[in-house]
């Protein structure tokens, strides 16, 4: 009878200390499987951005060692036409980009969800997006030649003049978008059909029991409940739309007359092909300015953390 109390005030001691030890072990565990992430992160991600940074204060060409030159690399940057240049063909594109791949998409993922929600279909509207960049633009060069392209062929055969898809100044960039448009806006349209299985069926009802139109619902309860996805979305696509460069080295590098040398090819022909790594550098840190001024404007206008379901 004497040893039941010891007994009972020593088995919580140990019944709370097992759970402390399992958290701790959770912890260390944990940490473990995020190490080999981190490390990917710092070295591939932290240190390849300081070292840019860096050098963009620099005149580097791999052949000698960098030398110090403060800001004349983002002087010489203001006052480069080719650079403007390159901005506003990047814009150009960007506008053109997202503006047909985020109506394209909405329009889709209406569709699906409101006319079949079949597994084969969703993975048909994905398939262009399985399809590399640099695939995906041989074969829409090789369609849209201006001699021996089935593209210009129909025209031909509609009575129509030949366009030269990549070889007119007017025609270059659209065409281009258009290829990235048909590439990923099956993967748009996705994101966005995920963002329209949140929304609760209730609401449609009861916007159709107020005698709401399709059309209404549409704009009335559609797109604002779906503002955080389409805010995600349009992040997402403008860093992407930024970073255009495969399809454009793959079809015209730069041309006709540098009316598509966006800006990532800009920086590649002054690293790669002139050795100036201090100039690209600076250009490329112009261009993470760009990108993280665009990202917080974007996410502070479309208001993309906050939803009105709450």
């Amino acid at each position: 009878m004497s040893d039941s109390p010891a007994t009972a005030t020593v088995a919580p001691a140990r019944s709370s200390a097992a759970p402390r030890r399992r958290r701790r072990d959770d912890r260390r565990l944990a940490l473990i499987f995020l190490l080999p992430a981190t490390i990917g992160l710092v070295v591939f991600y932290f240190w390849p951005l300081v070292r840019g940074i860096a050098l963009s204060f620099t005149s580097w060409d791999i052949l000698t060692p960098a030398q110090f030159i403060g800001l004349e690399n983002y002087a010489r940057m203001v006052a480069d036409p080719v650079f403007w240049n390159a901005v506003r063909v990047t814009l150009l594109y960007v506008i053109i980009n997202i503006g047909i791949q985020t109506v394209v998409a909405l329009i889709i993922a209406v569709l699906m969800q409101r006319l079949s929600q079949s597994t084969l279909l969703r993975s048909l509207v994905l398939a262009p997006y399985l399809v590399s960049n640099v695939v995906a633009a041989l074969v829409f060069f090789w369609i849209l030649d201006f001699q021996l392209g089935i593209g210009n062929q129909l025209l031909a055969w509609l009575g129509l003049d030949r366009i030269g898809f990549f070889t007119s100044e007017a025609w270059v960039i659209p065409t281009i978008a258009l290829i990235n448009v048909w590439r990923h806006m099956g993967y748009t349209a996705l994101l966005i059909f995920a963002g329209l299985q949140t929304i609760p069926h209730s609401v449609y009802e009861a916007a159709k029991v107020d005698g709401a139109s399709e059309v209404r619902t549409f704009f009335s309860v559609t797109v604002p409940l779906l503002r955080p996805i389409l805010g995600l979305v349009l992040i997402i696509s403008v860093i992407g739309s930024f970073q255009v460069f495969d399809t454009v080295a793959v079809t015209t590098n730069g041309g006709p007359v540098d009316a598509s040398r966006v800006l990532q090819l800009y920086i590649y022909d002054n690293a790669f092909a002139q050795f100036d790594f201090g100039y690209a550098s600076a250009l490329s840190v112009a261009l993470l300015l760009v990108l993280v001024a665009v990202t917080f404007v974007q996410y502070r206008i479309t208001r993309a953390g906050q939803t009105d379901l709450d």
